[in-house]
């Protein structure tokens, strides 16, 4: 799925043999995302050891599976591309101002792709709630040191409400981040991994809100 890019430059992926640059969207979102979906896991671990509830190990399961998976393929691209997977130069979603410059291009099509997944477009997605970085933390959606803490002294039921919370927040920072690559992004196959993150996440997130209901709770302002 990953074509061969020896032999170009670093400024672009749209070319034959060309790789992204440092800073582009498509090498930003691979470290971002890597990072983002890293602490997803490391909640669903946390959370499958706090309760015994079948539902809730489940959904865990099946999101540490997947996301670790999908982290193994962006982390795969950067060493295809010969970019470091750490850039202290650049602070975490940097990539995404790129829209008027480098990483603009025509997504034939996939312009209105914001409206038609119910959430938010790409073009002005700092002020997007999915988008913001609360105190504390690296990311859109991200837990906090203390709020991770507090996931791995909680016990079963208060363990799942805080985890199906901390998921929700999580994952919408994680669709606002992958639609901005679904958008900015110029390699191909990256641009198709980022809108079936978008897709999934937003189901689970539709579940995640019915399991909080059930346990008479509802997702964090």
């Amino acid at each position: 799925m990953i074509a061969a890019v020896s032999g170009g430059t670093a400024d672009a992926a749209d070319g034959p043999g060309r790789v992204p640059a440092v800073s582009s969207p498509d090498a930003g979102f691979a470290r971002d995302m890597a990072v983002h979906h890293q602490q997803a896991v490391e909640m669903s671990f946390i959370v499958r050891d706090r309760t015994q509830d079948e539902a809730t190990r489940s959904l865990a399961y099946d999101i540490a599976n997947t996301q670790a998976n999908q982290r193994g393929m962006l982390l795969g691209w950067l060493d295809l591309w010969g970019l470091p997977k750490v850039t202290p130069a650049d602070p975490p979603m940097s990539w995404m101002n790129a829209g008027d410059g480098a990483g603009a291009h025509d997504m034939g099509g996939m312009g209105g792709m914001g409206d038609a997944q119910g959430t938010a477009g790409t073009d002005g997605m700092a002020g997007h709630s999915g988008a913001t970085t609360k105190p504390g933390a690296l990311m859109p959606g991200m837990a906090t040191k203390e709020e991770l803490v507090r996931l791995g002294a909680a016990q079963g039921r208060d363990a799942e409400v805080l985890y199906l919370q901390l998921m929700t927040d999580h994952h919408k920072g994680g669709v606002a981040m992958a639609l901005g690559c679904a958008k900015l992004c110029r390699t191909p196959a990256e641009q198709k991994l980022a809108q079936g993150m978008a897709e999934a996440q937003q189901s689970e997130l539709t579940l995640m809100a019915d399991m909080l209901a059930k346990r008479g709770a509802a997702p964090r302002p």
